[in-house]
């Protein structure tokens, strides 16, 4: 299957890409580099795969609607696999007017192409943060998701919808993902188990929000990747899963594992949880479970182990 996958040189995008390569599908990737983080990162990231025999790579960007009506003509993809996003909760409050337009226009002009061009299967990326400040727990794919803390869930909550219109009105068939805490090697600079390990390592405070109570739902990407795969695989109308690991783990505990396994103690320091954050991400997965054959394996104290070895060139 020729398959394009967006935001192929990012953190999830490129182990998606990996993966589809390893298995012998022809991959089309698409990213356009921006300086969120640090580019050379993604350029690393894409390094690993962008020269496979089977790997067409573009650098453009999803909301530039003749370039990708061109990469659809020409390389006519099966499939899409839609990564790309500006992400981030807290980054979205300040830059709202950013979200909306690469988040919500960019996915609506590659649905436009998959309905032009006779797209199989539209895989996209959503997020837990949909579920907002929900006490329901833990979350089912068919909770309310009206009432979002930020642009970030709001724009994803908007893509869901665009997506089940193209469903409803042209027959596109659908996976919406919700990513829960994906955390792993090359894990983005931005997120906490990236910097949690560096400043505890170069003995920086780092801070924890509301007593270190919070409680998330870290998913490793090893899992997260082969949830994607099998909403790429399995026959489906319009269908929204989560892809958690089922078992929160409270954020005090996050940072005893960095401890442990760097060998240094954290400098803390305390902080009120932003508006922006839930107190708790919890993913029911039965649904995955039951429809995807999703299972997830690596558990936090694991997974951690793995990404803290990767950091440190282990």
């Amino acid at each position: 299957m020729r398959i394009l996958v967006t935001g192929a040189a990012g953190f999830i995008g490129s182990h998606v890409a990996e993966a589809l390569l390893a298995r012998g599908d022809a991959m089309v990737g698409l990213d356009n580099f921006n300086d969120y983080y640090d580019p050379a990162r993604k350029h690393a990231n894409a390094a690993a795969f962008r020269e496979h025999p089977a790997c067409t790579f573009y650098e453009g960007d999803i909301r530039d609607l003749e370039a990708l009506e061109a990469l659809f003509e020409r390389e006519r993809p099966a499939a899409v696999i839609h990564l790309a996003a500006m992400a981030a909760v807290r980054y979205s409050v300040k830059h709202p007017l950013l979200y909306e337009d690469v988040n919500v226009r960019g996915t609506l002009y590659l649905l436009e192409m998959a309905r032009r061009y006779d797209v199989q299967k539209f895989v996209l990326a959503s997020t837990s943060s949909v579920y907002g400040a929900t006490t329901k727990i833990p979350f089912q794919e068919d909770d309310p998701t009206d009432k979002p803390l930020a642009a970030y869930p709001a724009t994803k909550k908007a893509c869901e919808l665009l997506a089940h219109a193209y469903h409803h009105l042209h027959g596109l068939s659908v996976a919406v993902l919700r990513f829960f805490n994906v955390y792993g090697p090359r894990g983005r600079p931005d997120m906490t188990p990236y910097t949690f390990t560096e400043s505890i390592l170069q003995g920086r405070p780092i801070t924890l929000f509301a007593e270190g109570t919070p409680h998330r739902d870290w998913t490793y990407i090893q899992d997260t990747r082969a949830g994607i795969l099998a909403a790429l695989d399995t026959p489906l109308g319009y269908e929204i899963f989560n892809l958690g690991c089922s078992r929160p783990v409270v954020m005090r505990r996050f940072v005893e594992l960095i401890e442990e396994y760097t060998g240094r103690r954290a400098i803390i320091e305390h902080a009120p949880l932003p508006p922006s954050d839930p107190m708790v991400t919890y993913a029911d997965v039965s649904k995955a479970r039951r429809m995807l054959g999703y299972e997830p394996t690596v558990q936090l104290e694991e997974g951690m182990r793995r990404f803290v070895d990767w950091f440190t060139g282990c």
